[in-house]
Formats: structure tokens, sequence, C-alpha cells
């Protein structure tokens, strides 16, 4: 759902996943506020699958990555880029800094390391061991044998800053860092080097991710300047918390984007909640996508994490499902939902789309909807009797029997407006207030006392399985 013509500015982000679970609500997030920044600025939107995790990647979660995107209409401006297909680039930039001594190799074993590291501490007073740069100065430059690549911090002392578009400036002391490693000893390049060579590969002015990469940011920025590459601007989101400020659990709602197609959520409507879970404009809940185009700036996302809140998901998706046209509510159903719908309903595709009119007002997500369509179509197996004699009315056998009654006549058009003159007629002459006579027929229909229009359902249900049922209430209560 392109609203903007990209590539119209210079601005260029990208959403990087690593394929080794399926796609969660906090990274769909970052994909959607990317996205976002893209169109307000007419810039790009991109995609890069960091998959340098070998053991823990797998092409399954690749897959599951784009059906998400898809489902979400998140997919890239430009052909996504598969990290690992970049290996020969990444090998030839290690080679080039070695060369101009901004990298080195480092034979040290485990052994050596356990001796030469020392415990330093960080700003966050965790402590860490530090490399204390033995095979940087070392002589013997032909030693053959296993070894990784480490940067060559620069000599200088200063501290490393940048200025994070959303939390402000933020600087890290030199002594927090080591003449950290590069390339492992099998020769593959590390996370914080690839990202760094991709970025200007794919020219990246801007990078929006989560706040915990912040602690990457500074190794990334001496990269960039190493290899001589233009350094982004950067800006980190807050964490989405569980209900209780914690960071959020499968429990609290952290699970598979999909799972949530599967729950029923549309993806506008996920989408749209998503969107305020750290970003505001005013006090405006419900957005179009032209809207969140036009008034997105990284300057309104909040500094704190957001809570996630089920519940008000469900709400958003409520209002969504409202405004939807009964046709398109059936045509999501069929496609994510139950695409065999019309084999195990009988229902033709108008009087699916009536069945949805009736309950598209009293659902939160499609799954309900779908529920609630089957409930009417199989009716009710068996009543909780015992539970039903105590709140329904001593007479209810002779009133469903005054009902039967009147329902019978062939003449009858079985239309819900007749219909429901016909029960008016029916609880006047049992002496008792429609409500009284709808709740139990309701109950015979659907299994409940509570739903849409009685004279609707029984129209739907149609005549000869509307009889059978109410008089198979009638029987289970003699």
């Amino acid at each position: 759902m392109s609203l903007l013509t990209t590539g119209g500015s210079g601005v260029r982000v990208r959403f990087a996943p690593a394929p080794t679970g399926h796609l969660h609500v906090g990274s769909l997030r970052t994909a959607l506020f990317n996205w976002m920044f893209a169109r307000h600025h007419g810039g790009t939107y991109l995609l890069r699958i960091e998959d340098t995790d070998l053991e823990r990647s797998k092409t399954e979660y690749t897959e599951s990555i784009i059906t998400s995107l898809t489902w979400a209409d998140l997919l890239p401006d430009e052909p996504f880029v598969i990290q690992t297909h970049r290996d020969a680039q990444h090998r030839h930039v290690i080679e080039q800094l070695l060369a101009q001594g901004k990298a080195y190799r480092c034979y040290c074993s485990p052994q050596e390391l356990a001796v030469r590291c020392t415990k330093a501490t960080n700003e966050q007073d965790e402590l860490f061991f530090s490399y204390d740069g033995f095979c940087r100065r070392r002589q013997d430059a032909h030693r053959t044998g296993t070894y990784v690549v480490r940067f060559a911090l620069p000599d200088n002392n200063e501290p490393i800053f940048f200025d994070d578009l959303i939390k402000g400036r933020i600087t890290f002391e030199r002594s927090y860092f080591d003449d950290f490693i590069i390339a492992r000893s099998d020769g593959r390049p590390m996370y914080n080097f690839v990202v760094v060579v991709d970025d200007a590969f794919m020219r990246i002015t801007h990078i929006i991710r989560g706040e915990d990469h912040i602690a990457n940011t500074p190794k990334q920025i001496l990269l960039y300047q190493a290899c001589g590459y233009q350094v982004p601007q950067f800006a980190h989101l807050p964490m989405i918390l569980g209900p209780g400020g914690h960071r959020l659990s499968k429990r609290d709602g952290a699970v598979a984007v999909l799972d949530y197609q599967k729950d029923g959520y549309l993806p506008d409507a996920f989408e749209n909640y998503l969107i305020r879970l750290g970003w505001s404009h005013g006090d405006q809940e419900i957005f179009s996508r032209a809207e969140v185009v036009n008034y997105f700036l990284l300057e309104n996302v909040g500094k704190k994490g957001a809570i996630f809140d089920i519940a008000k998901l469900a709400w958003v998706n409520s209002m969504y499902i409202k405004h939807k046209s009964d046709a398109e509510l059936l045509a999501y159903i069929q496609r994510y939902l139950a695409p065999a719908l019309r084999t195990e309903v009988g229902w033709d595709m108008q009087t699916l789309c009536q069945v949805i009119g009736l309950y598209k007002d009293r659902v939160k997500t499609i799954r309900e909807l779908l529920d609630e369509i089957l409930a009417l179509w199989h009716g009710p197996s068996l009543f909780d009797v015992p539970q039903l004699k105590t709140t329904l009315h001593n007479q209810v056998v002779q009133h469903l029997d005054t009902m039967l009654t009147a329902l019978m006549p062939h003449e009858i058009i079985w239309q819900a407006a007749d219909l429901k003159l016909i029960m008016q007629q029916c609880a006047s002459t049992c002496g008792i207030k429609f409500v009284d006579l709808a709740g139990p027929v309701r109950v015979a229909l659907i299994g409940k006392s509570t739903g849409p229009g009685v004279s609707e359902l029984l129209a739907l249900v149609g005549k000869r399985e509307a009889l059978r049922r109410i008089m198979m209430l009638k029987s289970a209560l003699l």
C-alpha cells in the first residue's frame, strides 16, 4: 500500500531481522517505523536478512518473515539482501583493513587469552574481559596457525558519541572497548562488521532499530570510519514492555506475528496498535496509512518503553472490523482462516455476507466472527438443561409450542420482517414481553440467549432447521 513514490529523497532505511525465529511483535513494529519514516520523507525502505548466525538461521524462518511482512503490507521497495550471500565482499573489506593496518591477526590461544585479558567495568557496572592487544605488537609477522581478525582500536582516547534521533546524545568512554574481533577463526566475519559493510553497500542513511542495539553502535561507528564510509544517523526505539513494566514475554503477547493473523487480527488494525506503542499524534487513536505517513516524526517517539495491552489491541481490531465491508471480511476469512468455509457451510456468498453483517459489530477478532458463523450454521448440539431451567421462565415450553404452531404453516413468508411480526403476535398471545420469547428461541438457534436479532437468525437458519432446533430445545426441557 505504497502511498508515496519511493526514492524521491536521499533517505534510505532498512529493516534487518535475523532468521533465527518467527517475526515477533517488537520486530514488526521496527519494520513499521522504518516504513513510516521512509514514506514520510519520500525515501526508500529496504529489507536485509541477517543470517550470519549459521547455527540458528533457518530457511523456514526467512520464509516466515517474508510471509509476515507480506501480510502486513511491509515488503521492501527493492529486492531484499541475504547477508551470507555477500560473504566474499565482507572478506574483501577485511583484507583491505588488514593491509591498511586497521585490523590485525590475533593468534592467541584460549589459554593465552585467559592470561592476557583483564577484567574491566562498563557503564552498567558489568564485568567484561578486555584484550591487551598483544598480537597487535608482536614481531613474528609470518606466524602461521589459527587466528581471528581483530579491529585495531584507534590510539586516541577520546569518547565515542552519537546524537540519537530519539534519545539524544549518547556517549561511551573508550575504556569500555578493546580490539574487538571482526572475523572468527574459521574466517567468518562477525555481526558488527558485516552490518557496517552491508549498510554502506545498501546506501543506508538512517538506522532505526530497537534500543537493545545501542551497545553495538559505538563499535559500528568506529568501523564505518575505518572503512571510509559515511556514518548513518541512528534512532533507537524504546522496548515494548509487559503489563508489569517488564520485558514482554509470550504470556504478555510476545508471540509470532503470524499467530496474531491466525487469531483473527486484521493487519491494518494490528499495525495501528503498534504505531501507538511509543509514538503519538495528540490523542488520536485510529489512523489511516495516509495519516500516519503525513504525521510521522521521530521526535514524537517516546524515550520510555511502551506497555503492550492485549485488551487495547482487541478494541482497535474491533473498530477496524466494524468499518470493513461484509465482503471484505468474508474474503479475509477465506484467505487466512478458513479457505474451505464454503464447503463447511451450505450458505452462498450473499447469505454469508448477511451473517457477517449481523455479527461484525459484536466481535473483537475475525476468529470470533468465524466462530459465530460456524455456531449459527451448526447450531447447538446439546443444552445445559439444569442451567437453562434456572434462567428461563417456567412456561417456556408452552411458549415454544406457541411459536412452533405459528411458524408451521406453509404460507408463511420466511423473511426477517415477517418473522418478527409473528414473534410479536406470539408474545402477545402468551402475555409476555417480546424479549422473554426471543431469549429462549435464540437459545434454541445458537445455544445462548444473547446475540443478533432473533428474527434475522430465524431467516438465516431457514424454516426446516429453525423448527428442528426449537423442537430440540423443547424436548430437552421436558
